[in-house]
């Protein structure tokens, strides 16, 4: 076993990096922390420029091979990569549920599924991709989607190997060559992907794993010059960075960023639903970009909703994300754990109400919180979180249900509980939101566009939109009588 592996619960992990088909090492490597309870899982390499420069060398060396290997070539490969993930799955949840916290029992029955998943609905997908000819006096239109180039993709922690895989699958099979940046607390499953895909049939070079700080290869990899695409998932501060490298070499973006999403429950809405749909909203220790975190609800029912909420809240279990019983694990940090009760302590301090949680539990768990006596602008209602903080503020009208549900920055997602399909119909169709759920929470499609309005991003991705943005799309118009003189 080589000194660079890390092995965790008997999972051997090659803490370096993954660049041209082969393992490089750093100089210097920064430490992996598990949430769970704040031991060192092992020093990983700390990549720097030079790493980011020979990465995206082998990306544009590999690039013309891959982008002309047949359709069915790539998606035969991407298929190879699903059934590695499959193989490996068990090992995929518990490596990932040491890294980042989130619930094992998650991870192998839905995060890793869904990981095998995406490689396949994009190689599908692939082989599908057309647009039919259409005519414009008696010339033919012909549209294809050509491969970009190398693609930087930098993950976030929350979710690391399902959404790099968002990101990574349709790229590849778009024909584009990869450099994947993993969050730095979370490096762990993006090392064992690059082997699954060596394994699988994926040329040296077409997809390239390296790990470190944003500030020192995160920047180096975004103003390159040779890459051609860009997609970020993370923090609007950390965009704004991204689009500002980005922009000297008008590299196209895909920005998928925070969110303050609303649930908003109407009177006339099945209270018991919509208590399950609000308690969700802890899931993976509410560290979910799309969670629902402002809770809008009609007057009449607030107090009965309050009510049931408390009663069913108190009932998740908080401990250790390897328990098959628990609920709610650790979030992420201790740095994101202070920023948390930062939230939580001013808006106590400016007159908020716990009605439960409210505070830190040992270690890097955070009590499930919800408050009240809450004001529109303050800042607990107007800036995300990203922990289990959730906000209730009460409405009388569906115009004012909407007007809240609108007063904020962002524009990521939106819930709706009501039982009245016209007003479904009516406020759904004023929420200003990517995505909106109607009487349900977090049903994904991948044949559907995703993606933010205002500051929560830039572009959507998923089925077809992602081809748009990972390719070059050209429109080839030919004359009717082209051809008299052939031959």
């Amino acid at each position: 076993m080589s000194e660079h592996t890390i092995t965790v619960a008997g999972v051997a992990v090659d803490a370096r990096h993954w660049i041209g088909g082969e393992r490089v090492a750093s100089t210097q490597t920064f430490p992996d922390v598990s949430p769970i309870d704040g031991s060192t899982i092992g020093g990983i390499s700390r990549g720097t420029a030079m790493e980011a420069a020979a990465a995206v060398a082998a990306a544009k060396a590999a690039f013309p091979a891959w982008a002309a290997t047949s359709r069915a070539e790539r998606a035969r490969i991407l298929h190879a990569v699903a059934d590695g993930v499959e193989k490996r799955i068990d090992e995929l949840a518990i490596v990932e549920t040491t890294d980042n916290g989130a619930l094992l029992r998650s991870h192998r029955r839905g995060v890793m599924p869904r990981v095998a998943h995406n490689f396949r609905f994009f190689a599908d997908w692939l082989l599908k991709l057309e647009h039919e000819d259409f005519e414009t006096r008696g010339h033919t239109n012909h549209v294809s989607w050509d491969p970009a180039g190398p693609s930087v993709l930098i993950t976030p922690w929350n979710a690391p190997l399902m959404l790099a895989t968002w990101k990574l699958a349709p790229a590849l099979a778009a024909g584009n060559t990869v450099i994947l940046k993993p969050a730095e607390w979370t490096p762990l499953t993006a090392s064992l992907l690059a082997d699954i895909a060596a394994e699988a049939g994926v040329p040296a070079g077409v997809l390239n794993v390296v790990q470190g700080y944003g500030s020192e290869i995160g920047d180096a990899l975004t103003s390159h010059p040779d890459v051609r695409r860009i997609s970020f998932t993370g923090s609007v501060p950390t965009a704004k960075r991204i689009a500002e490298s980005a922009a000297a070499n008008l590299t196209p973006l895909s920005l998928e960023l925070g969110g303050k999403s609303p649930l908003l429950v109407f009177a006339d809405a099945d209270l018991d639903l919509a208590v399950d749909l609000a308690v969700e909203q802890y899931d993976n220790a509410g560290q979910v970009c799309l969670a629902a975190t402002r809770f809008l609800v009609e007057e009449s029912v607030a107090e009965e909703f309050t009510r049931r909420f408390v009663e069913k809240a108190s009932t998740l279990t908080q401990g250790d994300p390897r328990d098959e019983a628990t609920d709610i694990g650790p979030n992420i940090h201790l740095r994101q754990l202070e920023k948390i009760d930062g939230f939580v302590q001013r808006a106590v301090a400016a007159g908020a109400r716990a009605v439960i949680g409210g505070h830190r539990v040992a270690g890097r768990y955070y009590a499930p919180t919800l408050l009240t006596d809450v004001a529109q602008d303050s800042e607990i209602v107007q800036e995300e979180v990203f922990g289990p903080v959730l906000t209730l503020q009460t409405f009388s009208t569906e115009e004012e249900a909407v007007r809240l549900a609108n007063d904020t920055r962002f524009g990521l997602a939106a819930t709706v509980a009501t039982g009245d399909p016209e007003r479904a119909e009516r406020v759904t169709g004023q929420l200003v939101a990517g995505t909106v759920w109607v009487n349900c929470f977090f049903v994904r499609d991948l044949r559907a566009p995703f993606g933010g309005s205002r500051h929560s991003g830039v572009g959507r991705e998923g089925g077809t939109w992602s081809f748009d943005f990972y390719c070059d799309l050209r429109n080839t118009v030919t004359a009717p009588d082209g051809w008299k003189n052939h031959g």
